[in-house]
């Protein structure tokens, strides 16, 4: 998966409207979405007139943000399910509904994810449950939405929402970065570097084995999720089915602690452009950095 960096030269008002390709059947679904980015998504899907599912684990929590947006901002095409991506027999409900409700889906915005570490800390504590969330929770998702995706003429689209911490120039494992590298990287090897990360964990080994060394666990688990966009880009190469993912920078969020550069809603607008590029301008198996000036790589 190549590394680009966003174009910012379709984010008027103007341009979206004369791009517009969706309407109010255009079903778009955001996972870990009752705050944060994710609700930020939710918002704006809703605004440019999407059918959007926002879901959450906590179902208090989860519901009454989809009822913020109801009552408080008038957009009634907001709707609630719970979701706990680490959850596979919570993916299996959800699927389920999502299918008698609606039919099928036309975007999948994979925003789920979870750290456990402040700012400048680095446990590798909670290593299993972040894998599970992060990497995991989403892979299943997305597989077993995959028979309900439309794939029409305007492209069905995947946007993971990952991190370049994940990026493999973090790795400084030669053997697991060369791995990760080849072209025809499968998702057992994926599983794999995942497995033998947890092993170093288990071990106490995994400062000294070359796993990148900022957020480790989190890192690992996007880096995965990075890896699997890839292969399954590959895997629907020339089809009616778009995969890419968005790195949104160092956003004001809970997982920051509130710090950083931008607010949810300004990385949520460009992921929400990223998701309705017009067809004919949709690329597939990209990686794409927002808010700065990144050197473009491979992952």
């Amino acid at each position: 998966m190549e590394s680009k960096e966003v174009d910012f030269s379709f984010s008027s008002p103007t341009s979206l409207s004369k791009t517009r390709w969706w309407s109010r059947d255009t079903v778009a679904v955001v996972t870990g979405a009752n705050r944060g980015i994710g609700f930020a998504v939710v918002k704006r899907f809703a605004e440019l007139g999407l059918s959007v599912v926002l879901t959450a684990r906590d179902v208090e929590r989860g519901s009454k943000a989809a009822e913020s947006l109801r009552e408080l901002n008038g957009l009634r095409n907001v709707h609630f399910f719970p979701l706990d991506v680490s959850n596979p027999a919570s993916i299996k409900t959800f699927v389920s509904w999502l299918e008698t409700t609606f039919g099928g889906l036309d975007i999948l915005v994979n925003n789920a994810a979870v750290s456990f570490n402040e700012i400048h800390e680095n446990s590798v504590e909670y290593s299993e449950t972040v894998i599970k969330t992060n990497f995991h929770g989403a892979k299943l998702l997305t597989e077993s939405l995959l028979p309900l995706f439309r794939l029409s003429t305007s492209i069905s689209r995947i946007l993971n929402i990952s991190s370049r911490l994940g990026s493999i120039n973090k790795v400084r494992n030669l053997g697991i970065k060369a791995t990760l590298q080849n072209e025809r990287l499968s998702e057992e090897q994926i599983e794999d570097v995942i497995n033998l990360f947890l092993e170093d964990v288990k071990n106490g080994t995994w400062q000294s084995q070359g796993w990148p060394e900022i957020w480790t666990d989190y890192s690992v688990s996007k880096l995965a999720l990075n890896a699997y966009s890839r292969v399954l880009a590959r895997r629907f190469e020339g089809s009616r089915l778009s995969i890419n993912c968005f790195c949104p920078g160092f956003t004001q969020t809970s997982m920051t602690r509130g710090q950083g550069t931008h607010t949810p809603d300004a990385a949520a607008d460009v992921a929400v452009r990223l998701a309705l590029l017009p067809p004919d301008q949709l690329p597939n198996g990209r990686f794409f950095l927002g808010f700065g000036s990144y050197n473009k790589s491979r992952l």
